[in-house]
């Protein structure tokens, strides 16, 4: 039986646009986890942990080969590459900002109930807007970077810098954690370490 002409060259899973599956279990892993903060439930730290790996998916960058849109629209139209539609047929980027939604109404609703300060729920927050965050900053730098004169140079510089930086905050936290008779550290200063981990990892 012969296919339609246009038709794929493999089918992604349950016929939806690439990437609807794992956009499908990202926001059910955060809607468990909203909940289980809204109702001061106990959750498995493997949730948290899952849900900082697929934000991952979503805010890091996947390197690959930028052509002009006119240029894909040519190799699409010659049947080069295959047309893809955005997970669950929505618009570009709807999954990020279903993402960036769900935990500002969260932090918004914890808030007003005066329990945004909760050490928990700080964390939490913190671990998900520093890696959210990061993303954004990524973005505004290269929409700045390619507009300025020497941007390639510039952006060098403020990689290195970063880079150094936060070796040095999380180096720090890894051996205040290793050897804890060198001294305590200020409070919090673990959690404000890792939240710069993450930023970075967003930011890249």
């Amino acid at each position: 039986m012969l296919e339609p002409e246009g038709s794929p060259k493999s089918w992604p899973p349950l016929g939806l646009p690439t990437g609807s599956v794992r956009a499908l279990l990202t926001l059910i892993v955060v809607g468990v986890v909203v909940q289980a903060v809204v109702r001061s439930h106990s959750l498995d730290i493997i949730w948290t942990e899952t849900l900082l790996i697929s934000l991952a998916y979503y805010f890091t960058s996947r390197r690959f080969v930028a052509l002009p849109a006119s240029i894909v629209e040519r190799l699409q139209n010659e049947g080069v590459i295959e047309r893809e539609l955005h997970p669950l047929f929505l618009p570009r980027h709807s999954i990020r900002v279903l993402l960036f939604a769900a935990f500002t109404g969260l932090g918004v609703w914890l808030y007003q109930n005066n329990r945004l300060f909760e050490t928990k729920v700080l964390s939490l927050l913190l671990m998900v807007y520093s890696f959210m965050i990061g993303a954004v900053f990524r973005s505004v730098r290269s929409w700045v970077t390619v507009r300025i004169s020497k941007g390639e140079q510039l952006s060098s510089y403020w990689g290195d810098l970063k880079a150094v930086g936060i070796l040095i905050v999380v180096g720090i936290a890894a051996v205040a954690e290793i050897v804890p008779e060198r001294g305590p550290l200020p409070e919090g200063f673990d959690r404000i370490a890792l939240a710069m981990m993450l930023f970075y990892f967003g930011s890249r």
